[in-house]
């Protein structure tokens, strides 16, 4: 799910503080869970370190609800899912925040915020771990990482494509830029963002198997969630960061199925 992120102002504006040759060492790899190569030109450690301050903004916004019992269980459910994941370095922590919201969201330090709205909703510990799930598997597939990289490669191309324009645009430079960037954002960011969150799904469902949770159980929370009535006003997948609900309900069966 995602929703919340860290605010990508803040993100940049870290990253630009980092030494030039941090940023020098950008290199494609392979990831073992989405089994393609990745291009990540900044350190899993460097955006954990700012998860932190994005951790304490929200929290600030959104503060935890003041049951115990809730932030346990979360814990208890997500505890088999991390030590699946082989992520265990990590300072993981699990909290319920108190909005009606139907979301959840990863920090690249561990944190995990789910929100009660969606904690009502799930109908067993599976389904709560299904979501769990798809948010360490953001983790897994290194998707701030690579997001970030993403962001950092269109802004750095929009800025060479406006001065190598400049000259001949005139007073249309900066629309030409504008221009640009929305077409960095509807053909690079918003594609990969699909890809992503199709990506945790899968690890997601993978996770939950060698956690010895049900698969299946993601199926049937995501078919309830699209038969939502607000599901219905979902924008177009072209133009939204999250694939329609009928793609993912196909690709969640088919890993459920390989699971």
């Amino acid at each position: 799910m995602c929703g919340i992120c860290l605010s990508r102002r803040g993100v940049l504006a870290g990253l630009g503080a980092l030494p030039l040759g941090a940023a020098s060492l950008a290199a494609c790899s392979e990831n073992a869970a989405t089994g393609r190569r990745q291009l990540v030109l900044v350190d899993d450690g460097q955006l954990a370190g700012l998860a932190d301050q994005a951790w304490d903004e929200i929290a600030a916004k959104i503060p935890p609800v003041r049951d115990p019992a809730a932030h346990a269980r979360l814990a208890r459910i997500g505890d088999p899912l991390v030590k699946a994941s082989g992520l265990t370095g990590l300072p993981w922590s699990f909290t319920v925040l108190d909005s009606p919201e139907f979301n959840a969201f990863v920090l690249p330090n561990g944190r995990v915020g789910f929100f009660r709205g969606l904690l009502e909703f799930a109908r067993s510990d599976d389904e709560v771990g299904s979501v769990l799930g798809h948010e360490v598997g953001h983790l897994v597939a290194r998707h701030p990482a690579e997001r970030v990289s993403q962001e950092l490669a269109v802004q750095a191309g929009v800025s060479v494509a406006q001065m190598l324009i400049a000259e001949n645009a005139g007073q249309w430079t900066d629309e030409i830029g504008a221009a640009l960037g929305m077409g960095a954002v509807f053909g690079v960011i918003l594609p990969y963002s699909r890809r992503h969150e199709l990506e945790a799904d899968r690890v997601g469902v993978d996770l939950m198997r060698k956690a010895g949770m049900d698969p299946a159980a993601a199926v049937r929370f995501w078919e309830r969630m699209a038969g939502r009535a607000d599901a219905a006003a979902q924008a177009p997948e072209v133009i939204s960061t999250h694939p329609a609900d009928a793609r993912r309900l196909e690709e969640l069966r088919a890993a459920v199925g390989e699971a």
